[in-house]
């Protein structure tokens, strides 16, 4: 039988908790978003070139409909593109 100073007990790793997301925009107090600027938008696009969702951005919705408006208006004006291999 084990003595006393034999046990060991194994113990809960110690998990980060992920960082709170949050809306930049109303954090920053940004109310306009300028489709003219590609690298801003760059931070809401993945490596393909589409829209990230609110969920991995921390975007409210409100402004997550104006960066998609945005984002649509740069690809017409063909400041970003549609589709694309390592964007970033």
């Amino acid at each position: 039988m084990a003595k006393a100073n034999e046990i060991k007990y194994l113990t809960a790793m110690k998990v980060e908790k992920p960082k709170k997301k949050f809306c930049r925009f109303k954090k920053y107090g940004i109310r306009y978003i300028d489709y003219k600027d590609a690298e801003f938008l760059k931070k809401f696009l993945n490596d393909q070139g589409k829209l990230l969702p609110r969920r991995l951005t921390g975007n409210s919705l409100k402004y997550q409909r104006k960066v998609s408006e945005a984002c649509k208006r740069a690809r017409q004006m063909a400041i970003l593109p549609y589709v694309t291999d390592l964007l970033k």
